[in-house]
């Protein structure tokens, strides 16, 4: 039975505030659900009864929902037959391990979809670690953990001072961005290791993490002489810079 404060709890989970406040956020989706529960501790998971016989996940607490239940905690357009409430997980920043590999900085990157979809992105080019300043979207928002499909349990995401992380670090690795004046990023020789920053949705990377950026590289638009789109999704430009670090 789904009761009302469960309800509640699972509604006010919508909201950033109650997310930081309990240190919890909801999952939705077979393939969420499942490869989430490898990674982070289930506190409670609502499913249909054929759900549950064909599926096992550890669960402190299981509760038998039917279709309407469900459709009425559910936080998506399109209710799955599976909902489940994690534990945020708690990382630390491992400095020798962001010094010998290949990290992504977010600085300000908004849209809860972008956000999921460049933690999906990190996860397949086998990137560990996610840099966001605090002004980036926050990685349990409902949206953006559906759009990791996943990822969200195997990237470590931190959300920190980013220009001061970067001064820190920038003597013992190079710090990456995408700017107009960069180098063609397909005639560069790219390192291993190294952090790529990726900035806001409409202004790009901020003033002070600009000046952060030790190498500057540029995605060529091959539409010459017509005209053509001003810019790229910065999610999709992430996986084009991943795609040549990894090449």
């Amino acid at each position: 039975m789904l009761s009302k404060g469960k309800i509640k709890l699972i509604k006010s989970l919508s909201q950033k505030k109650f997310r930081d406040e309990l240190k919890l956020f909801v999952a939705e989706g077979t393939k969420s659900v499942c490869d989430i529960a490898k990674h982070c501790r289930c506190v409670t998971l609502i499913a249909t009864d054929k759900w549950l016989n064909e599926h096992h996940i550890e669960s402190n607490e299981t509760i038998v929902a039917t279709p309407k239940e469900i459709e009425i905690v559910s936080l998506q357009k399109t209710p799955q037959p599976v909902v489940g409430i994690f534990e945020q997980p708690s990382f630390k920043i491992d400095y020798k391990e962001v010094k010998s590999s290949l990290s992504l900085a977010l600085d300000s990157v908004q849209d809860p979809g972008n956000m999921g979809t460049i933690v999906r992105i990190a996860d397949w080019f086998g990137i560990r670690n996610i840099f966001c300043s605090t002004g980036t979207a926050d990685i349990y928002n409902p949206k953006t953990v559906q759009a990791t499909m996943g990822a969200v349990g195997r990237v470590k995401v931190h959300y920190i001072d980013l220009p001061k992380f970067l001064s820190e670090i920038s003597s013992e690795t190079p710090i990456f961005g995408t700017s107009l004046d960069g180098e063609n990023i397909y005639m560069k020789q790219l390192p291993k290791h190294g952090i790529i920053v990726m900035g806001n949705e409409g202004n790009g990377i901020s003033t002070e993490v600009g000046k952060l950026v030790t190498e500057r590289l540029l995605i060529p638009n091959f539409s010459k002489n017509t005209e053509t789109s001003e810019s790229l999704n910065v999610a999709i430009a992430t996986a084009i810079v991943c795609s040549e670090f990894r090449r």
